[in-house]
């Protein structure tokens, strides 16, 4: 079952490698991150799955590796050839240094952006019955249409969509989540709506006691929240 989550966005940005004279600006939102993810450590998990939408739907072993070399320079984690997508990669930089003593067992899934919430619950629900003591980093953007300047120019829902789905997730409420329209989430280019369907499942058959809002904004025109989840 579930003892802790965290939802963290994916821009390639957050790494500051990548970011260079603008890594500065996304300070805050780093910030964030580390604290939700180091509530995870925190809950002694025996499995750490890291969760995040990708062109089609895979698993990975905890030894694989991700490189950020298509947005910039080279910058690698894991072991062996990079496959994982950014997403996972992403998450991999976030979790390894919130475990300072090591990482538990750790597994990667993907799950496809254009997933039907029938296929993110079928795997929320193995997720979340894979050991006794299982974590989630669950990865995801919110709207990429808020603003003249987002990657899918502005769209007149985009705003009230973000705002109501940050507040799902810092409520932890896993009902709204499960909800998302597939359609919609498309249409306002939310890339992590398959993922946080991923994360609404898992917690079904035992909710979560509480939510907590860590980050919310959009400094390039793209929703990016930061939330855990405990049990």
């Amino acid at each position: 079952m579930l003892v802790a989550a965290a939802v963290c966005p994916h821009p390639p940005l957050i790494v500051p490698e990548v970011a260079g004279a603008a890594a500065p600006e996304l300070d805050g939102l780093r910030s964030a991150c580390a604290a939700a993810v180091r509530s995870l450590a925190e809950a002694d998990p025996d499995v750490l799955v890291v969760v995040g939408g990708a062109d089609r739907s895979a698993s990975y072993s905890g030894d694989a590796a991700g490189t950020l070399k298509p947005w910039g320079p080279d910058v690698r984690v894991g072991a062996g050839d990079p496959v994982l997508p950014l997403s996972l990669t992403i998450g991999r930089l976030l979790a390894e240094p919130a475990f300072p003593a090591g990482l538990p067992e750790l597994r990667f899934e993907a799950i496809a952006a254009d997933a039907s919430p029938a296929a993110c619950a079928e795997l929320g629900r193995r997720v979340a019955g894979s050991a006794a003591r299982v974590a989630m980093l669950v990865m995801g953007d919110g709207s990429a249409r808020l603003t003249e300047k987002s990657p899918g120019y502005v769209h007149p829902h985009a705003a009230p969509y973000d705002a109501m789905l940050a507040a799902a997730l810092g409520e932890a409420a896993a009902d709204r989540l499960a909800a998302l329209d597939p359609a919609e989430a498309a249409e306002l280019w939310v890339a992590g709506r398959a993922a946080f369907q991923v994360l609404a499942a898992a917690a079904h058959d035992a909710p979560p006691v509480a939510g907590e809002l860590l980050f919310h904004d959009a400094p390039y025109g793209v929703g990016y929240a930061v939330a855990r989840w405990t049990w």
